[in-house]
Order: C-alpha cells, then sequence, then structure tokens
C-alpha cells in the first residue's frame, strides 16, 4: 500500500505549483506593464513646429538659442513674457536666435483638480502640430487670459476659443483628449535646474544651451546682451 501510494501522482502539489507559477507570471506582466506606463513618455507632436526629442516648440532659425520653459499658470512666466516678449521676437526676426519654448507643467496643483498646467501645455502642441505660425499668439493669448492661482483654470472650450481667436480650429479631440498630456509630463521631468534653485521652476532660461540663472537676466531692454 505504502509503494503504491508513493507511486501515485500528486496532482493536488503539480496544480498548486501550476497556480503559482501562473500568479509569479501574472505578477511579473503587471509590474513590467506598470513600469512600461510609469516610463512612456507619450505620443509627440508631429509637424515642423515641435522638436520631438526635447519637446520645444520651435520659433525662428537662428544660429544662436534661446530655451525658455513656462508654465501657463506661472504668473512670474507671464511677467517675463509681459518684460522681454517683444525683445526676444525681435532676436527671432532679425535671425540672431531660435527661439525654443517648453510648454510644461508644475503647478497643476494650484487649479483645484483641474490640472490646467498640463492642460494648457498640451494645447500649446495640439495649436503648434496644426499651426505652427500660430504657437506664439497662442502663447501671447494665453497669458493674456491667465486664470489666477488657486482657481479652477481655463477650461477646454476657454483654451479652444483662444486658440480659436489665433486662427487655430479642428483642435477639438486633441485639446479635450489631452493627445500630449503623457508629452508634457515626460518633458516636464525632463527641464533644467536654474543655477541655485533646489529644484525646477518657472520661467526657466537656458542660453545657447547653458541655464541661467533669473537673477542673471538683464533689464527690460537689454535682452540682446545675452547674444553679443
Amino acid at each position: 500500500m505504502a509503494q503504491a501510494a508513493a507511486g501515485k501522482t500528486n496532482w493536488f502539489a503539480i496544480w498548486v505549483s501550476v497556480a503559482v507559477v501562473a500568479v509569479v507570471a501574472l505578477v511579473i506582466a503587471l509590474v513590467v506593464w506598470m513600469n512600461n506606463a510609469a516610463t512612456d513618455p507619450g505620443t509627440p507632436p508631429s509637424g515642423s513646429g515641435v522638436n520631438q526629442e526635447t519637446g520645444a516648440v520651435v520659433v525662428g532659425s537662428g544660429e544662436q538659442t534661446l530655451d525658455t520653459y513656462i508654465d501657463f499658470m506661472c504668473p512670474i512666466c507671464n511677467q517675463f513674457e509681459q518684460t522681454y516678449g517683444d525683445e526676444i521676437l525681435d532676436l527671432v526676426n532679425n535671425g540672431t536666435i531660435t527661439l525654443n519654448i517648453h510648454p510644461i507643467a508644475i503647478l497643476d496643483r494650484y487649479s483645484q483638480g483641474t490640472a490646467f498646467s498640463t492642460r494648457a501645455a498640451n494645447a500649446m502642441y495640439c495649436v503648434a502640430e496644426a499651426d505652427p505660425d500660430a504657437a506664439v499668439p497662442f502663447m501671447q493669448a494665453m497669458f493674456k487670459n491667465q486664470p489666477a492661482e488657486n482657481s479652477t483654470g481655463l477650461t477646454d472650450d476657454q483654451i479652444l476659443e483662444i486658440a480659436k481667436s489665433v486662427g487655430v480650429e479642428g483642435i477639438d479631440s486633441c485639446v479635450t483628449d489631452g493627445t500630449y498630456k503623457k508629452f508634457v509630463t515626460s518633458m516636464t521631468e525632463k527641464t533644467p535646474i536654474a543655477p541655485g534653485s533646489s529644484g525646477i521652476g518657472t520661467p526657466t532660461v537656458a542660453v545657447n544651451g547653458e541655464t541661467i540663472a533669473n537673477s542673471t537676466i538683464p533689464a527690460k531692454g537689454q535682452f540682446a546682451t545675452l547674444f553679443q
């Protein structure tokens, strides 16, 4: 009897082992999926208006470069635009610089759960993809209509109206679906840290690839000296 029992196949143990292996495989697959989801950079915008590698909305074709990292909820970014915007565009138009605008999102926590910073940056990409020439006018109009921090921000419909005001239509699904939200998050994480700062901030400015402290930005009317 003992020998007969010993010769029997222990199907219970086999099925338990199979189940354990299946669970382990499922856990591994889940971990891999979660890791991939967490590191997924998202789909980059297409077209000539966006550098898919850096996430910059590209304006102009000058030999020197100015990179600006902005959050549409950031009041200091708005001040930067009002102070230096015209001078920067002069440098673009006279062929001195290529302007690389990086719409990022670090202030979602100040829009009462509506993720305005991310939605606005996503919309900037939607506009730049549809009409690169409208990117700067859209940015200017967004700052002109900038909501206060700790408000709910602009709605998607309001953002679409601003896009329409600068001549861009047909991007409704891109804006409302948040087509480039993951890409915004991925690019935000790559924002360089300015000298003297402890973390990512806005605006962040880089001249010819070198990030500079905001305290070193010259007075109004003297911005061009950064490229001399």
